[in-house]
């Protein structure tokens, strides 16, 4: 049942953005990331696989599409890394609510990035759900802009990588149980990689 309803879901993220393929072309692509690595909610987690499904069918040209998820995810990073650092935690944090992130989430990535830096950067690109919370402690500490478009590029091409390809293989089969299986095995994946990365961040802020 649970696979059956991922499959649903999936179906219609991907009609949706197909129809916005369709209509804007690769923009649309580069505006999805570009919402999405500006903590926006938009779910790469869906966006990746779809495009990746997208180029498997055809419909757009893997490497353009490639490239417009990479210079989005630059452009939205770069944004929230920049309102952070020219106008500081206090302006930035009355108005958490634009951005749908809450202040004691904020906090822990920002008690977590004071102590691992750069590293905390590159792994929370590769994190589900939460990739985007890393830019504004990265601002607010004023770290280097090549430091961190480094490690933030590093993080996000395995990531964008890993889910391109995997909606270019595994959702372009035909055979039904295999998707739902890759589907399932993908998901789990996902949740074990968030699971215990949020658990060592609680561990560090206690």
């Amino acid at each position: 049942m649970f696979s059956l309803v991922l499959v649903s879901l999936l179906n219609l993220s991907m009609g949706a953005i197909n129809a916005l393929i369709a209509q804007y072309g690769y923009l649309a692509i580069l505006v999805l990331m570009l919402l999405e690595a500006a903590a926006f909610p938009v779910p790469s987690e869906v966006v990746l696989p779809a495009v990746g499904y997208l180029a498997a069918q055809g419909t757009v040209n893997p490497l353009i599409a490639f490239s417009a998820v990479i210079i989005g995810g630059i452009i939205g990073m770069g944004v929230d890394y920049y309102i952070a650092y020219f106008l500081g935690k206090d302006v930035v944090y009355k108005h958490l609510s634009f951005f749908r992130i809450s202040k004691e989430r904020l906090d822990t990535f920002d008690e977590w990035f004071a102590v691992n830096g750069g590293f905390a950067v590159f792994i929370t690109r590769l994190i589900p759900l939460v990739r985007a919370l890393i830019n504004f402690p990265a601002g607010f500490a004023n770290m280097p802009v090549k430091k961190f478009f480094l490690y933030s590029i590093a993080g996000t091409l395995i990531w964008d990588v890993l889910l391109i390809g995997f909606g270019y293989y595994a959702l372009s089969l035909s055979s039904f149980p295999i998707v739902v299986a890759a589907i399932f095995v993908f998901a789990l994946v996902l949740y074990l990689i968030y699971y215990f990365a949020m658990k060592r961040i609680g561990r560090r802020r206690r």
